[in-house]
C-alpha cells in the first residue's frame, strides 16, 4: 500500500535537495541560552531563538516550574471542562489579563491553537475576516477554519486596509487582524491607525503580539503599550514559548464576552489538554518579575539597537525593523543556507529563511537579539557576518 507514495514522497524530497532547500535540523545538547552547546562538542552563539528576555533557563522559572510540579503534578490528564481545571491555571489567566489591560484570559496548548480556535466561534458567513497579507500562518490556518469572507490588505498598508473595509460595508461583523510584530520582517504594525480605522468603520481588532509581547514598549507589554491604545484592542492572541520563558502554551486575551464564548465552543480548547503545571507555574512567575522590574526588556532594547546599526554601517541591507528581529537580506535561496553555514563555522547559530517560508527570491538570515546576548557576543556575530559577507560578494 505504502508503495506508490514512498516514490512520490522520495521524488518530492530529492527535487527540494536540489533545489537547495532542505531543512537540516541541527542538534542541541545544552539547555536554551546565548551561548548553546552542539551535539559535535562546539560551542556556539545562539541568534536564532526566540529568548528574547533570555529567560529560557532562568533559574527563578526553574525553581517554579519545580514547585509546581511538586504541589500539582506532571500532567492534567484532562482538558479544562471536565477536570483539567486548577487554581493555578486561573491564577496564570489573571496575570495575562492584567499584564495586557484585559477582562479576562483563556489558555490554549500553543498560540498556533490560539489562533486556530478563535475565528470558527466568533464569526459566519454573514461577517468578513481582514487579514494583513504578511500574518502568521497559524492566522491564515485560523480564518480557513471560518466560513466568514475573508480579504487581504497589503502590509501594515493602511490605505489597502480602508479600502477593504469600505468593501465589506454590507457584512455584520468585520474584524482586522494582524501581527503585531511580523515574525520574517521584524517590523511593527501601526496598531493606533488600525484602532482608528476599527472605530471609524465599526470593526473589531485582533492582534497577534507572539513576536511582540515582552518585546515591544517600554515594558514590554507589546504593540498595544507602544502606541498608547491598551485597553482598545478587543482580541490579544499571544505564547508563552518565546519572550515569556519559551517553553510551550498559548493564550487568547480580551473582552470578556469572547473569552466566555471561546470557553464554550473553541475546539482546540475543548478538546486539548489543559496545559501541564509546570508551564502554567513558570508562567506565574513570569508575569511576577514582569511586573517588578524591566531589566530584562532594557537589556534587550540596547543590544537590538546596538547590533542593527553596526550591521547598518557594515553596509548590509536590512528590513526595517522596530522589533528584536533584524532580517540580512540575501535574496537568494541558496546563498542563505550557505551564509549560514560558514557564520556557524564562525561559532555563530543562525538559519537561512527562503521559499516558502518567506516568498521566493526573498531569502534571508533573521537574526534574533536576546536580552542574554553580552556585548562581546554581539561584536563577535557582526564582525563573523562582515567576514563572510565580503567573502561571498555580499559586502563590497
Amino acid at each position: 500500500m505504502y508503495g506508490n507514495i514512498r516514490e512520490h514522497l522520495q521524488n518530492e524530497l530529492s527535487k527540494i535537495r536540489e533545489a537547495g532547500l532542505y531543512k537540516n535540523e541541527r542538534i542541541i545538547v545544552s539547555s536554551q541560552d546565548a551561548v548553546i552547546m552542539l551535539d559535535s562538542g562546539k560551542e556556539v552563539l545562539n541568534f536564532c531563538a526566540n529568548n528574547y528576555l533570555g529567560l529560557s533557563n532562568h533559574p527563578e522559572l526553574i525553581s517554579a516550574a519545580k514547585s509546581a510540579l511538586d504541589s500539582h503534578g506532571y500532567g492534567m490528564s484532562s482538558v479544562r471542562f471536565i477536570c483539567g481545571t486548577t487554581d493555578i491555571h486561573k491564577e496564570l489567566e489573571k496575570r495575562i489579563s492584567n499584564f495586557f489591560g484585559t477582562d479576562d484570559t483563556i489558555l490554549y496548548a500553543a498560540c498556533f491553537d490560539a489562533n486556530g480556535g478563535i475565528f470558527e466561534p466568533l464569526f459566519s458567513e454573514e461577517d468578513v475576516i481582514i487579514s494583513d497579507v504578511l500574518n502568521h500562518a497559524s492566522i491564515i490556518d485560523g480564518v480557513r477554519l471560518s466560513k466568514a469572507r475573508r480579504l487581504r490588505y497589503k502590509n501594515v498598508d493602511m490605505i489597502d486596509l480602508e479600502d477593504q473595509l469600505q468593501k465589506s460595508l454590507d457584512s455584520r461583523f468585520r474584524v482586522i487582524v494582524t501581527d503585531g510584530v511580523f515574525s520574517m520582517d521584524g517590523n511593527v504594525a501601526p496598531i493606533d491607525e488600525i484602532v482608528r480605522l476599527a472605530e471609524k468603520y465599526d470593526a473589531l481588532v485582533m492582534v497577534d503580539e507572539c513576536h511582540s509581547a515582552g518585546v515591544v514598549g517600554d515594558t514590554g507589554r507589546g504593540v498595544t503599550e507602544k502606541f498608547k491604545v491598551r485597553g482598545e484592542v478587543d482580541i490579544i492572541t499571544g505564547t508563552l514559548g518565546k519572550a515569556f520563558g519559551g517553553a510551550v502554551g498559548g493564550f487568547t486575551t480580551g473582552r470578556k464576552e469572547i473569552i466566555d464564548i471561546l470557553r464554550q465552543r473553541s475546539r482546540p480548547y475543548l478538546f486539548s489538554n489543559s496545559l501541564p503545571p509546570a508551564v502554567v507555574g513558570a508562567g506565574i512567575r513570569i508575569f511576577e518579575i514582569m511586573a517588578e522590574t524591566t531589566e530584562f526588556q532594557d537589556r534587550l532594547h540596547w543590544n537590538t539597537n546596538y547590533f542593527v546599526n553596526k550591521i547598518l554601517e557594515a553596509g548590509f541591507d536590512i528590513k526595517p525593523t522596530k522589533s528584536a528581529i533584524c532580517a540580512v537580506m540575501l535574496y537568494d535561496a541558496k546563498l542563505s543556507q550557505h551564509f549560514a553555514n560558514l557564520l556557524l563555522k564562525e561559532g555563530i547559530y543562525v538559519t537561512g529563511f527562503y521559499y516558502p517560508v518567506v516568498p521566493d527570491g526573498q531569502a534571508r538570515i533573521r537574526v534574533q537579539l536576546s536580552a542574554s546576548h553580552k556585548k562581546e557576543h554581539l561584536d563577535k556575530a557582526i564582525t563573523a557576518f562582515t567576514k563572510i559577507g565580503k567573502e561571498l560578494g555580499v559586502l563590497k
